[in-house]
């Protein structure tokens, strides 16, 4: 989505935001159950000034908002992300959205919007966050598919569709149907791209680092030029269309994350992003487009997922959090470092090399280390377990809440003994 083209749509809402960047939204939380918001949508209740925030952060609309994202148009639900300059991004979702789905995505966002200290442009995003508000930036989350139905899609804002929204844990993620194919890093890139980093080529420079958006300019035409990304002819009308609008920048960076965070390493072809792009996996990107390896090198984006997964409620059994070939879902779950099981049922989490912060659900939870017990030091914190690989690189530092029990190669130990 190029900003320029949208402007028309977030002008005539501008009003309406301006006055919403100030909304709380406060009040007594709201207690609800991890099961109920995985397996269920939500449907909001007359909207209030003030509305109450769930123990998710999920309220009903505010009534500057809901007067354009009505509940005529199936809107129901918001959250958002303050910004530094007093100024919110906005998030807003239809009935159909599951709860879970909402919390991912605002997590996928702040993910992006994350300080990496030392990097070239991210140690501090707080002007890309404080772009992105003056900007009128909102995401909606839509139900439905991307079929031009959803009238929703016409208001400002960028789209991101239930059918294209994976939770982790879910069948979808578990199995990387791609039927459903996880697009919401791709979707709310573009919001961050178009509405904070900023994009060149426009009548005016809208973003806060026209610096880095040379670099992706330069890896961006340097991989059409020489068929690293979207070289197939049956692409020809699609880079036409995306040169017109100005969106070249934009759909080849979202290629180049989705691959860097492992969303195509179990597609059935030895190319990423629906076949269309060099690299499928991580480790193609030195190899194979260096550019956009340099781009992901220590300059914006985090080597991991830095929000905390809530997985599924319906998930059940062994969730990895360590590559696993025979575990589709494992080439993106091993880029996470915290999570959250929700729901009920037993499940365990088998860690990585990250220091894994992990809270179990109301099910009996275990871990599950790749070494012996005495290889490990193990304390309560509080009732916080602290358990410390004493072998380098294997198994880390984890932070265990709420867990029953503890498995080693050598034996299965209750959490309760410590």
């Amino acid at each position: 989505m190029n900003l320029n083209k949208r402007k028309y749509v977030v002008n005539s809402v501008s009003v309406i935001l301006l006055s919403s960047l100030f909304l709380g939204c406060g009040g007594n939380s709201i207690k609800t159950t991890a099961t109920d918001t995985t397996q269920t949508p939500t449907t909001g209740t007359t909207p209030t000034t003030n509305p109450n925030v769930n123990n998710l952060g999920i309220s009903d609309i505010p009534d500057k908002l809901i007067k354009i994202y009505t509940t005529a148009l199936k809107f129901d639900r918001y959250t958002k992300i303050d910004t530094p300059n007093g100024g919110s991004i906005h998030i807003i979702a239809q009935t159909e959205i599951m709860d879970n789905q909402i919390v991912r995505a605002r997590g996928i966002l702040q993910h992006y919007l994350t300080n990496l200290p030392g990097s070239l442009y991210g140690k501090d995003k707080s002007e890309v966050a404080n772009k992105m508000a003056d900007n009128g930036a909102i995401l909606l989350l839509l139900n439905g598919v991307d079929d031009g139905t959803n009238a929703g899609a016409e208001l400002g804002g960028q789209p991101l569709y239930y059918g294209e929204m994976q939770v982790e844990g879910h069948r979808w993620y578990i199995n990387q149907n791609y039927e459903h194919r996880d697009a919401s890093f791709e979707e709310i890139l573009h919001l961050v791209h178009d509405y904070g980093i900023g994009v060149d080529q426009n009548s005016e420079f809208n973003g806060a680092l026209p610096n880095f958006q040379a670099e992706i300019r330069a890896a961006q035409v340097n991989g059409l030029s020489n068929k690293l990304w979207a070289w197939p002819q049956d692409q020809a009308r699609w880079i036409a269309e995306l040169t017109a609008e100005n969106s070249l920048s934009q759909e080849y960076l979202a290629s180049v994350i989705d691959t860097y965070y492992g969303l195509w390493g179990a597609f059935n072809s030895q190319y990423g992003m629906w076949g269309m792009y060099i690299a499928k996996t991580r480790s193609d990107l030195a190899v194979k487009d260096p550019q956009a390896a340099t781009l992901m090198d220590n300059q914006f984006f985090h080597s991991y997922l830095t929000y905390n997964a809530r997985i599924d409620g319906s998930f059940e059994g062994d969730f990895s959090l360590k590559f696993n070939t025979s575990l589709s879902y494992t080439h993106h779950s091993q880029y996470l470092k915290d999570i959250t099981l929700t729901g009920s049922k037993n499940s365990n989490v088998i860690v990585n090399s990250m220091d894994n912060d992990i809270t179990g659900n109301s099910g009996e939870n275990m871990i599950i280390f790749s070494g012996p017990s005495t290889h490990y030091d193990i304390s309560n914190n509080d009732g916080v377990l602290i358990v410390q690989d004493l072998q380098d690189d294997r198994d880390a530092t984890n932070t265990l809440r709420n867990i029953e029990k503890l498995k080693f190669t050598d034996s299965v130990i209750n959490s309760s003994d410590f």
